[in-house]
């Protein structure tokens, strides 16, 4: 496993769409033990391939009860309503204000290409959210109502 550099705004490649993944090989294994390694040493609660340069659909997320790889991520079913801020390890010392759905469902494959449905609500909805919007070319600052400095 190795840490790698986190693409920063306005990178292109943050605005790519990212191409679906065929492959669940030696290759994706390494992106993904790659990623979690790296948005830890950042501190981060997710990370999407093209914030390492890769623009395949993969994303890592732990939001404090272990690591979730979702290979193909898509969201299938969304309920309510959370309003609050987000940060991006693409967009450092920014925050904004986003309006996301408060629980959602999404299905995905894991490593190995099996299929599996994941749930969440409040923060790990958001993350889910946040990171699939990622695989669009889509950025937390496309979509806050308002951006501000983060706190230090």
């Amino acid at each position: 496993m190795s840490i790698r550099m986190i693409v920063k705004h306005p990178n292109p490649v943050l605005r790519e769409k990212c191409k679906e993944v065929t492959k669940f090989n030696a290759n994706l294994h390494k992106l993904l033990d790659d990623m979690a390694e790296t948005m830890y040493d950042a501190e981060g609660v997710g990370l999407a391939a093209p914030q390492v340069g890769i623009t395949k659909r993969v994303i890592v997320i732990d939001v404090g009860d272990g690591i979730i790889e979702m290979v193909n991520p898509e969201i299938i079913e969304m309920k309510g309503e959370q309003f609050g801020p987000e940060g991006c390890l693409s967009i450092p010392g920014l925050v904004g204000d986003v309006r996301r759905a408060r629980w959602v469902k999404a299905k995905a494959q894991d490593r190995h290409g099996k299929e599996f449905i994941i749930e969440g609500e409040d923060l790990l909805a958001r993350a889910i959210q946040h990171e699939i919007d990622h695989l669009n070319g889509v950025l937390f600052i496309d979509i806050a109502e308002k951006t501000y400095a983060a706190k230090e």
